[in-house]
């Protein structure tokens, strides 16, 4: 019997958050997981009690929809959206809709709408942001596609979607922002050699000021953060930092269209070199650099600087162009190349952390690399990540 409004393919934290929200809405969701152990687990847990149905495959899936049936996916972009989508051209109808809810590139975002057209189903990508607290509280939706779809899923989107006043937290996980803050957070560890609870109070300062953000707060809120042993956390993070496609692809479009989005370009670059963690033990034990550095300045003028303008400390040849105002990216860049090579340990654990803490993307420990763990590092989380991948 049709009796769900809508169907969402994919029970990672997103889709699971996402569920409940339409579910509070007054919308019955009918859950559906290519490991269907997932959807009796969903339904026996955190939907337990609740009008949400499930599917243990995608003939039953879509029995139980009413027309026109309206089915996100939120799976991992690429190959899986398309593995989904050819498994339902035929048991869908012309007037029936997917809607791409994953982290997918806009190019292929537009080829399947055009495909999909030609055989009378209707398709829509949408990205979802707002991490795991988002999909539960509101996220920013941002659907785009066949616009005969829009009066189909309008109600439902608009219940769900974050209210003026929340999409502050939703908006700025920027790449450039994050590669910024663990620069800052480099610069407090290595130079200033600020204890983690003096660095979260800089952080919390700064959040009351102009650089009151999400991203700030979360800093915070990471940096004071302790296990189960009593021992801060970010330390033990293994400094690799992931990414899932969003800023590789806006970097290829930004110079496709000759448009200079450098600092997201070099955060994605950064976020690159973060990722040889091998090499770089190596590299730490053979390429040169400063010696062990001894900050004897203002500490408090310095932690301004920081705060107001992000100053860049280099070699004295280069130094003199930077005050100057001469602009040296190549050379800034390669410079930082070499720094960055030759560290054993990078900032990248804050990134990691900051993913998981918005997104529940997981993290590593040094101490356990390749196995890959989620914290609820606000107690608002559940205990259910993301899955982990780099695109």
């Amino acid at each position: 019997m049709a009796q769900a409004d809508i169907v969402l393919i994919g029970l990672a934290v997103m889709g699971q958050n996402l569920i409940l929200t339409m579910k509070d809405h007054g919308f019955v969701v009918c859950a559906f997981n290519r490991t269907v152990s997932k959807v009796d687990d969903f339904l026996a847990n955190e939907a337990k009690g609740t009008k949400v149905v499930g599917a243990q495959s995608l003939k039953e899936m879509v029995s139980k929809l009413k027309k026109p049936q309206r089915i996100i996916l939120l799976v991992k972009a690429g190959q899986a959206v398309d593995y989904f989508i050819k498994k339902l051209i035929p048991l869908l109808d012309i007037g029936d809709i997917i809607i791409d809810g994953g982290n997918s590139e806009y190019r292929d975002t537009t080829r399947r709408c055009q495909d999909l057209k030609a055989k009378g189903i209707l398709f829509v990508g949408s990205g979802v942001s707002g991490g795991e607290e988002g999909a539960w509280y509101g996220s920013l939706l941002t659907p785009g596609g066949n616009k005969e779809v829009w009066p189909h899923i309008k109600t439902i989107f608009q219940g769900v979607a974050a209210k003026v006043g929340t999409l502050r937290p939703l908006c700025e996980d920027g790449y450039g922002d994050m590669q910024l803050i663990c620069e800052a957070y480099h610069l407090m560890k290595d130079v200033l050699g600020m204890a983690q609870d003096k660095m979260a109070q800089a952080f919390e300062d700064w959040n009351k000021t102009e650089l009151d953000s999400f991203l700030i707060e979360i800093t915070a809120n990471i940096l004071k953060f302790q296990g189960a042993d009593g021992k801060h956390l970010l330390p033990k993070i293994r400094d690799s930092a992931g990414q899932k496609g969003m800023g590789k692809w806006t970097t290829i479009s930004a110079l496709e269209y000759g448009i200079p989005v450098t600092l997201i370009g070099e955060a994605v670059f950064a976020r690159c070199l973060s990722s040889l963690k091998d090499g770089r033990i190596q590299a730490s034990k053979k390429l040169k650099g400063p010696q062990k550095f001894q900050f004897d300045g203002d500490k408090k003028s310095f932690l301004e600087d920081i705060q107001n303008v992000p100053l860049l400390w280099l070699d004295p040849q280069l130094r003199t162009g930077v005050q100057a105002g001469i602009p040296m990216p190549c050379f800034v860049t390669a410079l930082s190349f070499y720094d960055k090579y030759r560290h054993e340990m990078l900032p990248a654990n804050l990134i990691q952390a900051q993913r998981d803490s918005f997104g529940a993307h997981t993290y590593e420990l040094l101490a356990k690399p390749g196995q890959f763990i989620h914290t609820n590092w606000t107690g608002h989380g559940g205990s259910v990540s993301s899955s982990s991948y780099n695109a």
